[in-house]
């Protein structure tokens, strides 16, 4: 059988190779089929576990630049919103012995000096003991030396906020 001619062995190819498959197909596609579905099955498991893993990954990896943009907007005085928890030192707390009043109204402007109630009446800074910290330094910039010297003195009086202080005097330095 090793000594075949060319033509017999393409007539086996040709003819005599799909009868045998035809003839054997009956029983061997039921294995086909469950081999291909197991083959899916573990495809799809195997599948959904990177996309989970991936994704709980990717939201850590999020989650620190944030933190870490919201902190360097922060530290150069562009950070308005309220600091979130865990978004670095420069968010703290109202003392619990000053009461902080609820902002119903927007904050005012920086130029515009407004006082508020309390012992921060003396402050161009409105409502300035409810604010965090990231809140002060932006409106900061705009105020005389004369206001920033008040800042700085009530400041150290009270809450000693260090972000605050090191903000006051950079602007003196400007």
């Amino acid at each position: 059988m090793t000594d075949k001619k060319p033509l017999d062995h393409a007539v086996e190819l040709a003819v005599f190779a799909p009868i045998g498959f035809a003839l054997e197909a009956r029983r061997l596609l039921p294995s086909f089929v469950e081999r291909g579905r197991a083959q899916v099955t573990m495809a799809k498991v195997v599948g959904q576990f990177a996309v989970t893993t991936g994704q709980a990954e990717a939201a850590k990896r999020v989650a620190r630049v944030q933190e870490q943009a919201e902190a360097l907007l922060t530290e150069f005085g562009l950070g308005g919103g309220p600091a979130t928890p865990g978004s670095g030192p420069v968010a703290e707390p109202a003392p619990a012995s000053d009461p902080a009043p609820t902002p119903a109204t927007a904050p005012a402007a920086a130029s515009a000096p407004v006082r508020s109630s309390g012992g921060s009446a003396s402050l161009p800074i409105a409502d300035y003991d409810s604010l965090a910290a990231s809140q002060v330094i932006p409106r900061l910039a705009g105020l005389s030396p004369e206001e920033l010297d008040a800042v700085e003195a009530y400041e150290q009086a009270h809450r000693g906020r260090k972000t605050i202080l090191g903000k006051v005097s950079q602007l003196r330095e400007a």
